[in-house]
């Protein structure tokens, strides 16, 4: 049995579904896999459980639902007051699992990296401003830098582009990679104002407290960079065009549906060139998604059009690419898979 240890840094949504799924498969990674997968520390923005032993999962996310704050956790086990440095630097673990939205976390990613850590994460900032370090680090230690959730939640199209054709050249790569403007265009198109669209997508949880990254665009530019990452090379964030949903009236994306085009965020990736605007998509397209259904048209030459759809956001779907990042993690470090 293979015994590996985790620090889960950030236990909000994504954080406690991860947490989910490591308890309740937790037999079936042992059987399947033969890990045992052991949390050791515990952080949300208030405290931080460090237990070497081992976090009871199931206790943690109770109390994380009953209170709000592991910092209420009682005598059970050690609280501390680390930040995401301090655990990186201060915590024994195999793996930092990072499911937070700290734009800086590329630093502390690195200096995991540095010191022999698996990196596992969620968090999109690091992959797109700090690619370069963080692979270059992740060859020089021969330790796994893995990002699946970054893109599609869990639907697999890093793996896919990272590992899933290794003959074939991309030649070009459009997508609609944003759940959040697909719903509230689907909720204009029904009749529904842009503002009720909106609020009706933060109660349901698809759309952030601050939507400014989905509508304008950013998110899905966040998301084609580190596409062009993989299939082509490093990108400077700063050569992409984006344009938002923010500016389109509610009358013209009406309009749009009504003539068999609906508008869709749309990202275009080539080599050197990266566009993420609303464009009009024939209804019988298969980018003419709904609801919050992400899909990819990867080109390649080998292998011609290539289809991805799934899930692009929810908490189990995200936990699915954390959690299948650890068992890759685990795998890899045993070469059992590449």
């Amino acid at each position: 049995m293979n015994s590996i240890s985790l620090s889960i840094i950030g236990f909000g949504n994504v954080g406690k579904g991860v947490a989910e799924v490591l308890y309740t498969k937790n037999r079936y990674f042992k059987e399947k896999y033969g890990a045992e997968i052991k949390v050791v520390s515990i952080s949300d923005s208030s405290a931080t459980l460090w237990n070497s032993e081992g976090i009871n999962l199931k206790e943690a996310l109770e109390v994380k639902k009953s209170f709000g704050s592991l910092k209420f956790w009682g005598q059970e086990y050690e609280i501390y007051s680390l930040n995401p440095n301090e655990v990186v630097e201060e915590i024994e673990s195999d793996i930092v699992v990072d499911v937070t939205n700290d734009p800086n976390a590329g630093k502390w990613h690195l200096k995991a990296l540095k010191a022999g850590k698996i990196v596992v994460t969620s968090n999109k900032p690091p992959v797109v401003f700090y690619y370069n370090d963080l692979i270059s680090e992740s060859h020089k230690k021969r330790i796994p830098y893995l990002f699946e959730a970054t893109v599609m939640a869990g639907t697999p199209i890093i793996t896919l582009l990272r590992t899933g054709m290794p003959a074939d050249s991309v030649i070009k790569i459009l997508g609609v990679l944003n759940g959040t403007t697909t719903f509230i265009l689907n909720s204009i198109e029904n009749g529904m104002d842009f503002q009720k669209a909106l609020k009706r997508a933060q109660e349901l949880g698809i759309a952030e407290r601050d939507p400014s990254g989905d509508l304008k665009g950013i998110d899905a530019a966040y998301k084609a960079v580190i596409l062009h990452n993989l299939a082509f090379r490093p990108i400077d964030f700063d050569k992409v065009q984006i344009e938002g949903i923010e500016f389109l009236s509610e009358d013209e994306v009406r309009k749009a549906k009504k003539n068999g085009e609906p508008f869709r965020l749309l990202a275009s990736i080539e080599d050197g060139k990266i566009e993420v605007n609303p464009t009009r998509i024939p209804i019988d397209s298969p980018l003419a998604v709904n609801g919050t259904s992400n899909i990819a048209i990867i080109e390649t030459d080998l292998l011609g059009e290539l289809i991805i759809k799934g899930p692009g956001a929810g908490i189990k779907e995200t936990a699915s690419g954390v959690v299948g990042d650890i068992i890759r993690a685990i795998r890899i470090q045993n070469d059992l898979t590449f």
